[in-house]
């Protein structure tokens, strides 16, 4: 038991920070969703009717629907992108062990770009999750003020949405972006995402 909370405890604190927050987020949003209904004269909903609630879910999944873009595009675009002095980009003139490794091993193209895939196909779960519980919540509050309802089609292609999205995907490229920049100059010793205390701005990779 010891070895495995040692060899697996980036993962478990990771998971367990997780879990934390998003039950903080329900709590928080929950009283906010209830200050907001007693604001049109309407009943405070239950934890548990909030957690099936278009409120929680459209901000659930805003949230994991930009990090999940943005960790699959840094995924692809490190493929063939550089930054010279970053211990995040690899050496553009080192072709390294993946070079090696294809002449060794005959893989599958599936399994060669699974990482990337399976990004892709949580940001579209993620994002049919924002759409759904955002619909949810526009047209609760639509109906609230008297006006019809919308369909799927009329809220994809309307502002709110979009201002949603963009407004974490544009947060999440600015923190990509910091880590590959302040890893040259920058150094954090005993971390992976550092190189070492010692190594020269110009050197790349860890």
């Amino acid at each position: 038991m010891k070895n495995f909370f040692r060899n697996n405890g980036l993962s478990l604190i990771l998971a367990t920070l997780f879990l934390t927050f998003w039950t903080c987020q329900a709590v928080s949003g929950w009283h906010v969703h209830n200050d907001e209904r007693r604001l049109v004269a309407q009943q405070d909903l239950t934890f548990g009717d909030y957690l099936q609630s278009g409120h929680f879910w459209q901000a659930t999944g805003e949230n994991w629907e930009s990090e999940f873009l943005q960790m699959g595009f840094y995924v692809v675009l490190t493929v063939f992108l550089y930054q010279k002095g970053s211990a995040e980009s690899k050496d553009p003139d080192d072709p390294g062990e993946e070079a090696t490794a294809n002449t060794r091993v005959r893989s599958s193209w599936l399994y060669r770009n699974s990482l990337s895939l399976t990004f892709l196909a949580l940001f579209a779960i993620s994002f049919a999750i924002h759409a759904s519980g955002g619909l949810i919540q526009e047209n609760e509050e639509r109906q609230d003020h008297g006006q019809p309802s919308e369909t799927m089609g009329e809220f994809l292609t309307g502002s709110q949405f979009w201002f949603q999205s963009f407004q974490n995907w544009q947060s999440e490229f600015l923190a990509v972006l910091s880590i590959v920049t302040l890893t040259i100059f920058l150094r954090q010793k005993g971390s992976p995402e550092s190189k070492a205390v010692g190594d020269p701005d110009s050197k790349t990779g860890g």
